[in-house]
């Protein structure tokens, strides 16, 4: 039943199943829904900037694919990486470019 189980559910399930749980049932099931305050594009948007800004740069392995889907273009997701290195910092920025462009590169964009 592995392919029913959600991504969340395949990396954390067995160890921590509460956790998993609240994931696909409060961040993704109620927060990310309410698209009459932010469209998920835009929740994309902020999501991948407040990942740079903290350094969670692991994240953006689903983050930025998440954004494509939602119709951020590669150029935007760039631009926004770029924009906030100023803020958040440069190391923090060229890991989460570098990681982008290993992203883009595997999903047949060019790099």
């Amino acid at each position: 039943m592995t392919d029913q189980q959600t991504p969340i559910q395949r990396m954390l399930g067995d160890v921590a199943p509460e956790f998993a749980a609240l994931t696909d049932d409060v961040l993704f099931g109620r927060v990310w829904a309410r698209t009459a305050e932010l469209s998920p594009r835009d929740r994309s948007l902020v999501t991948i900037t407040s990942l740079v800004s903290a350094g969670n740069i692991e994240q953006l392995s689903a983050h930025i694919p998440m954004g494509v889907a939602n119709g951020l273009t590669r150029e935007e997701i760039v631009e926004a990486i770029t924009h906030v290195a100023f803020y958040a910092g440069w190391p923090r920025a060229v890991s989460a470019l570098t990681l982008a462009k290993q992203l883009f590169a595997s999903s047949g964009e060019a790099a």
